[in-house]
């Protein structure tokens, strides 16, 4: 009952920002219809963009929605650029929960008194988002710090909302005609592990702590300091940073910052992290990325809020890198072979098609100064012109895409001039010269060595073994097949399908019986209760029943 209430208070917010036309070709436009008339609009509304209502209206849904359209305006696959675009815009700022019970929470979570941890708490918090909120603090040792606190009841909350969508995904799998384009219950997959991740701040404590060390003493980047004894997986105690956002032009040029030479930094540091480090900061927009105002003639940048970080696996770090190295040198013909090689796209694709598509997405950008090209908008052009040729993406490599516009749209607003393509290449070049270099690969395979020698003393006796087998007809050949675990999917759902038919029928028997034979009883509207009570069950039976598109 809970859910059908919310799903209804979901149903009149996009019908009072008029999105029932998102909805126009699915079984939900056809339901939509009846709430529209006791739904006024907003005033004002008639003309706005419709990535813009869809923002607005997720910002009226509360700070779950918020979070889950944030989360997937990064998969740019999925959604139509002005939809996609519109999303990036949403705050994630919401009303802070009093400072008192923040306190208790603190204090239940570490065992001790507040006094006990801080000589100083400050219960107005610093900033407040739909996870979580901060407070300032000092520790005895007279260090500053803040204090990210969960949410109370934000696990049950959230647990809440993403059963809800679990529920219209599975309605919009069988329904919608591009369910196999959209991958609804992927995307809510999706949207529940990045929740997830950003509930659990020891999580985030341990992100922070690796990507300090690795950039530990960098004139480049600097993190904050995690303080783990003082930190659960509800809260998290760091050190305190200041800085000016990397947004900020005018503050920025107020305290003499070199924004030029910053953007190049900035570039360098995402392409490191990428390919050196294989960590990267996947929420870089201007709120997480500072600036420290203390060094105007050697700038760096300060990272805060470590809830999203990527990472690649070493195959697809290594075509990335390719990718990338081939499109500064135009070469198209390497882009399509890495794009088959690297098992994004199947082995049956024409090469010559696939880098003709290639040349007419890149072609039209060497044609501009090399200050205005963005790398990122080539990328997610090639992987959209790619889809056409069944091209398969890790949910990862979209991050990747929507980080990178940030980092480009960052370093383009410090220096609207910067080169991106001669900062990021010699970084490239650097890194790829030195993962692929003789002596590396000597520490590789020293590394790997004590795993060989010990498996080696097994290998005669694997190899006895299988011959043995095939000697005596023995040998069992495992197969899987798509294409059968797809009939016995469609087999099931039939059967299903066909149990909630015959449910649906027998349940309006029964309703029509009671009205026929007037039973007794309560009544609505004139109508037996149980009568009523048989027909909505018929109703959802038959809902259940209708074929998947």
């Amino acid at each position: 009952m809970k859910s059908t209430l919310r799903a209804v208070g979901i149903a009149r917010v996009l019908l009072r920002h008029r999105l029932d036309e998102l909805l126009e070709s699915t079984v939900f436009g056809r339901w939509l219809w009846l709430l529209r008339p006791i739904t006024p609009a907003h005033d004002g509304e008639t003309g706005l963009p419709r990535g813009q209502r869809l923002r607005l209206a997720l910002q009226e849904l509360g700070p779950i929605f918020v979070k889950f359209g944030q989360v997937l305006s990064t998969r740019r696959d999925l959604l139509p650029p002005d939809i996609a675009e519109e999303l990036t815009l949403l705050q994630d700022r919401v009303a802070p929960f009093p400072g008192e019970q923040a306190q208790t929470l603190i204090e239940a979570a570490l065992g001790k008194p507040i006094a006990a941890v801080y000589t100083e708490f400050d219960l107005t918090p610093l900033a407040s988002a739909s996870i979580a909120q901060v407070h300032a603090a000092r520790l005895h040792d007279g260090r500053e710090v803040v204090v990210k606190v969960l949410r109370p009841g934000i696990r049950r909350q959230i647990r809440a909302d993403v059963e809800l969508l679990r529920t219209l995904a599975s309605l919009a799998d069988r329904h919608h005609p591009a369910a196999d384009k959209i991958r609804p219950q992927e995307v809510v997959s999706e949207i529940e592990a990045t929740l997830h991740a950003e509930l659990d701040l020891q999580r985030e404590g341990a992100n922070a702590s690796l990507m300090r060390r690795t950039w530990l003493g960098s004139d480049e980047l600097y993190v904050p300091e995690v303080f783990w004894d003082y930190s659960t997986e509800t809260v998290l105690t760091m050190e305190r940073v200041r800085g000016i956002p990397s947004d900020d032009i005018a503050a920025l040029d107020a305290a003499g910052i070199d924004r030029k030479l910053l953007a190049a930094r900035g570039v360098r540091v995402f392409y490191t992290q990428v390919f050196r480090d294989n960590f990267f900061h996947a929420d870089a927009h201007a709120g997480n990325i500072w600036v420290d105002a203390t060094r105007p003639d050697n700038p760096r940048f300060i990272a805060i809020d470590f809830g999203i970080v990527g990472q690649l696996d070493r195959r697809d770090q290594y075509y990335l890198a390719e990718n990338f190295m081939a499109i500064f040198q135009r070469d198209y013909r390497r882009i399509a072979e890495l794009h088959i090689e690297a098992g994004w796209m199947p082995g049956h694709i024409r090469i010559d098609e696939l880098e003709a598509a290639t040349r007419a997405v890149c072609e039209p950008y060497f044609t501009r100064p090399l200050s205005e090209i963005s790398l990122g908008e080539v990328l997610v052009k090639l992987f959209k012109t790619a889809q056409r040729y069944e091209l398969t993406l890790q949910p990862q490599l979209i991050l990747l895409q929507k980080t990178l516009l940030n980092i480009e749209g960052v370093g383009r607003l410090l220096d609207p001039k910067l080169d991106i393509w001669a900062e990021a290449r010699p970084v490239l070049e650097k890194i790829l010269r030195e993962r692929y270099s003789p002596q590396t690969l000597g520490s590789e395979f020293r590394k790997r060595l004590p795993e060989l020698i010990t498996h080696a003393p097994d290998m005669p006796r694997l190899l006895h073994d299988f011959l043995a087998l095939q000697v005596r007809g023995q040998h069992t050949l495992n197969m899987r097949s798509e294409d059968l675990a797809e009939l016995a999917r469609i087999s099931k759902a039939g059967q299903r399908q066909t149990v909630y038919a015959i449910l649906g029928t027998g349940l309006m028997v029964v309703a029509a019986v009671l009205v026929g034979l007037d039973a007794g009883g309560p009544r609505l509207l004139g109508i037996p209760a149980a009568a009523g009570i048989a027909g909505l069950g018929a109703f959802g039976a038959f809902l259940a029943a209708w074929p998947r598109r």
